[in-house]
């Protein structure tokens, strides 16, 4: 009978420590500015949470409070399931340093009761345990995820740089990736472009990469275009995407990609790899300070100058840190996060193992996005490119 007893004098000893308000009270506070955390566990909050308020883990809230609100000042409202564990969570941020900690009495439970506002949960049991660890970073969050179902990424090539970058793009979740790719699987591609398999030899390698992926992740939509891409078809292919991951292995598709870019305002994660070294950038044509791809390269060298895979070789871990460096900035630019690579270029020395970058500015007089810059059309590129060899 003692453990009882024990246990309501402790929270009794707790609750004249912790001040406590209504969730009414909370509401308008929240509204007031204060920061609502609710410190249910991720499977609690699936059926619900308050409207706006920031799902915490109780068991992760000291180590990752600081990275979501390092503001000690600012008024913080805890709730939990029935107002308890939102006590001890007040009483630990308390310690910390945080000098207006309120717990929302009565908790989830009590909010629901009196019909204050709910966000309903977007995902269901087996995203919330698919997602869970990249649901726990604040900032990604539901939110950040549901951002990443609703978004559509186009992958030009499903080889080098395609590969690992597919295979990524699908396990975080991004709602439609569309492979463009008119080749089929080969023995001399598999030390490099993992998404295929021995088995699947002679395959399509959009086929190949679909039936991999959807292993991976059978919640995303995979749409595959077997097509090479051209000037008549270039913007058909990317048009209704959010971003271009450019897996392109000769110049003519990298020009041709470039242009429709820009006309579509799609912003383009560039990579390439050679030998030993590799690089990439973004071009985000939504952005005025944003070079494009002919502020790098201003016309097509000469075949002879930029060999491929094929002719010059490349080690086969080299196209899985490119690929993986471009998946991680499609990530960035669909949920907002970080620096992404706009007017950088980062280029990759794997047998130095070091990273280098070089400030990439936006010409006045680029041939692509200059003051002067002329559109003669894509059939004009694919022609400037053929000249080029």
């Amino acid at each position: 009978m003692s453990e009882p007893l024990n246990r309501e004098a402790w929270l009794l000893a707790l609750r004249e420590r912790i001040p406590e308000i209504t969730p009414g009270d909370a509401l308008i506070r929240q509204g007031q500015g204060s920061l609502l955390i609710d410190v249910r566990e991720d499977a609690e909050r699936g059926a619900g949470t308050p409207a706006n308020a920031l799902g915490l883990s109780r068991g992760f809230l000291e180590l990752r409070i600081e990275q979501v609100e390092a503001d000690r000042d600012r008024p913080l409202l805890l709730l939990c399931g029935s107002g308890q564990r939102s006590l001890l969570a007040a009483e630990a941020l308390q310690r910390m340093g945080y000098r207006e900690v309120v717990s929302v009495a009565g908790g989830f439970d009590r909010w629901k009761a009196e019909g204050l506002p709910v966000s309903s949960s977007a995902l269901d049991a087996d995203a919330a345990e698919r997602y869970a660890r990249q649901l726990r970073l604040p900032q990604v969050g539901e939110a950040g995820q549901a951002r990443l179902a609703a978004a559509k990424v186009v992958l030009l090539g499903a080889g080098g740089l395609g590969a690992p970058a597919a295979l990524y793009l699908a396990a975080a979740g991004v709602g439609q990736l569309t492979l463009i790719d008119d080749d089929v699987v080969e023995r001399s591609n598999l030390h490099r472009q993992v998404i295929h398999a021995d088995a699947r030899v002679g395959m399509a390698k959009t086929e190949s990469a679909r039936i991999a992926l959807l292993a991976l992740n059978p919640r995303v939509r995979i749409e595959i275009r077997d097509e090479r891409l051209q000037a008549h078809n270039v913007e058909r292919l990317l048009s209704g995407h959010d971003v271009l991951i450019d897996g392109a292995d000769n110049f003519a598709a990298r020009y041709l990609l470039a242009a429709a870019s820009r006309r579509l305002k799609l912003p383009m994660v560039y990579g390439a790899v050679e030998r030993f070294s590799g690089q990439l950038s973004v071009f985000d044509p939504r952005r005025d300070d944003s070079p494009c791809y002919r502020c790098l390269f201003p016309e097509p060298p000469a075949a002879a100058d930029a060999p491929n895979c094929s002719e010059a070789g490349v080690l086969g871990v080299l196209p899985g840190i490119v690929g993986l460096l471009q998946a991680t900035e499609a990530l960035k630019l669909i949920l907002g996060l970080g620096e992404p690579l706009v007017g950088r270029l980062l280029g990759f020395d794997a047998l130095g193992m070091h990273f280098r970058e070089t400030r990439l500015l936006r010409d006045p007089g680029c041939p692509g996005c200059g003051a002067a810059a002329v559109f003669g059309g894509y059939e004009d590129i694919a022609r400037l490119c053929a000249a080029a060899g």
